[in-house]
């Protein structure tokens, strides 16, 4: 069994400030804060991050647009009909989120609540990530035969939907929320189909 490599410092502040401010937001996310997290020096933090916390936003959410395309991309191709794919990620979503006692929601509302209109370039990779998701969810649809406005409006209303119901789960603590949204989206997907 190959031994997993260890991350370097830079991925682990990384790391250590998408969890923290997907947990608490930007502005509630200390750059000492993330330096203990990451078991970095600060000075650490500043050498990887020269322009202070926004550039380690900008890191953190583009750490955390990765981290939930993956699991979106693994979810829409573990079933061939793109409907039952929803589903099961926004089933996905309810365990991953159970699993955290409730606290890891979306990687970036937080973020993106607090930031927008007011740190342009957090704002820019935070619609950035949202595009990626969207495109993704697109392409899969586009893939198993659906016309492109029709992809494109479903992506649309595919990821407005699961951030919605996960942030209403992780408030009610409660899986019910994306479940029955996944429901519902796979109905609609399959309403579209020819």
């Amino acid at each position: 069994m190959a031994n997993t490599p260890q991350p370097g410092t830079r991925e682990r502040i990384v790391r250590a400030a998408s969890l923290l401010m997907q947990r608490q937001g930007y502005e509630g996310t200390g750059i000492k804060q993330v330096a203990q997290e990451a078991n970095a020096t600060l000075g650490s933090v500043y050498h990887f991050f020269p322009g202070g916390k926004q550039a380690l936003g900008v890191a953190a959410v583009q750490h955390a647009d990765q981290e939930f395309a993956d699991l979106l991309t693994a979810s829409l191709a573990a079933d061939a009909d793109p409907a039952k794919a929803i589903a099961a990620c926004a089933r996905a979503l309810a365990d991953l989120l159970r699993d955290s006692d409730w606290m890891d929601g979306c990687p970036i509302s937080a973020t993106a609540l607090e930031t927008t209109g007011r740190v342009p370039d957090i704002e820019q990779v935070v619609a950035q990530a949202f595009q990626h998701w969207r495109d993704l969810v697109a392409e899969r649809l586009r893939e198993a035969g659906f016309p492109e406005g029709d992809a494109h409006d479903l992506s649309v209303t595919v990821i407005s939907a699961l951030e919605g119901a996960e942030l209403t789960a992780q408030v009610a603590r409660s899986e019910t929320p994306l479940v029955v949204a996944g429901e519902h989206l796979a109905r609609l997907i399959n309403s579209y189909k020819k």
